[in-house]
C-alpha cells in the first residue's frame, strides 16, 4: 500500500470542540480547551503520524463574525485555511437545530470545492434518534462525502474518523519527522497553557481581553529546572485585580495549574513566575496583536 498524506482542517462554531478533538487525536495537549468561546487565536498545526500515513492537523480559530481587529484576523486565518487543504473538518455540536453561525460557515462552504466531512460531535449527550436528526438535516445539503457522528471527550467514534479521512487524502511524502507532533515553538505552547489556566479561572467578562507573553525561558545551568517568566496582559486595571484575586489566590491558582502542564509538557521541573499587566484595547492595536503572535 502507498504512503498517505495531506492536510486535514478543522472548522466550526467556537466551542464545539475541535481542540478537544485535536488533542485526543495527537495524544498531548496541544490546543487550548475550555468551556469559553473563541479561545483558539491562532492556526495550530499538529501531526499525526502512523505506519503507512501522516495527517497534519490545522486547527483554526473558528469562523465568526469578528468584533475588533484580533477578531478579523482569527477569521482570515480560518478561511486562507480553507484553500490550503485536503479536506475540511467542520465539526457541530448535538444542538438539533442549525443556529445562525452554523449557516454562516456552510454558506462559506459552498463555494469551496475541498472535500469536506461533517463531524457531529458530543454525541453523549444525545439519543440515537436525535444522532440521525442531525445526520438528515446535514444530507440534505449534499455537500458532505460522509457524516461521522462521535464523542471527543471519550474517543468514541474518532477511529471511524481517521479512516474517512484517509479515503480522501492523496498518496504523499512524510512531511515531518514521524516522532514531530507539532510545529508549534514551545514557548507559544507555554504561553497558552498559561491562558488556557488563566480562562478556566476567571470570570466571564475578563478572558476575551488576556493574552500572554513570555518573557524569559532558560534552562539553569546546573540543575534540572527550567524558569519561565511570563506576563498575563488585560486590557483594564479592573480587570487586573480580578486576575490576581484576593491574596493573590487566583494568580496563584493560575500559575499552579500552568506549572504542572508545562512540566508535562517539557520533561522538566519548572520555576514559573507570573505577573499581570494592563494593556489597554490591545486587541484593537495591530502592533500588540503581533507582539502576542497572531500575525
Amino acid at each position: 500500500m502507498k504512503y498517505k498524506s495531506g492536510f486535514v482542517t478543522i472548522i466550526g462554531r467556537p466551542n464545539v470542540g475541535k481542540s478537544t478533538l485535536l488533542n485526543h487525536i495527537i495524544g498531548e495537549k496541544m490546543a487550548i480547551v475550555s468551556d469559553k468561546p473563541q479561545t483558539t487565536r491562532n492556526r495550530i498545526q499538529c501531526i499525526y503520524t502512523e505506519d503507512g500515513f501522516q495527517i497534519i492537523f490545522i486547527d483554526t480559530p473558528g469562523i465568526h463574525k469578528p468584533k475588533n481587529k484580533l477578531g478579523e484576523y482569527m477569521v482570515n486565518v480560518s478561511r486562507e485555511t480553507l484553500a490550503e487543504v485536503d479536506v475540511i473538518l467542520l465539526l457541530v455540536d448535538e444542538s438539533l437545530i442549525m443556529g445562525p453561525g452554523d449557516k454562516f460557515i456552510l454558506e462559506e462552504l459552498k463555494s469551496i470545492k475541498t472535500d469536506k466531512i461533517l463531524v457531529i460531535n458530543k454525541i453523549d449527550k444525545l439519543k440515537l434518534e436525535e444522532v440521525d436528526i442531525i445526520k438528515n438535516n446535514y444530507k440534505e445539503l449534499n455537500i458532505f462525502k460522509e457524516i461521522i457522528p462521535l464523542s471527543a471527550i471519550k474517543g468514541k467514534g474518532v477511529d471511524s474518523l481517521i479512516k474517512a479521512i484517509l479515503k480522501l487524502l492523496p498518496e504523499g511524502p512524510q512531511y515531518f519527522p514521524a516522532d514531530m507532533i507539532t510545529d508549534q515553538p514551545e514557548r507559544q505552547i507555554v504561553s497558552e497553557i498559561i491562558r488556557e489556566k488563566a480562562l478556566h479561572y476567571l470570570d466571564d467578562e475578563v478572558p476575551h481581553g488576556i493574552a500572554v507573553g513570555i518573557d524569559l525561558m532558560r534552562k539553569r545551568e546546573d540543575k534540572d529546572i527550567i524558569d519561565v517568566n511570563a506576563t498575563i496582559y488585560c486590557e483594564r486595571e479592573s480587570h487586573k485585580g480580578i486576575i490576581i484575586g484576593k491574596n493573590g489566590r487566583k494568580l496563584k491558582g493560575i500559575g499552579k495549574s500552568a506549572r504542572q502542564d508545562i512540566e508535562a509538557l517539557l520533561g522538566s521541573q519548572i520555576y514559573l513566575e507570573l505577573w499581570v499587566k494592563v494593556e489597554k484595547n490591545w486587541r484593537e492595536k495591530e502592533k500588540q496583536i503581533k507582539y502576542f503572535g497572531y500575525k
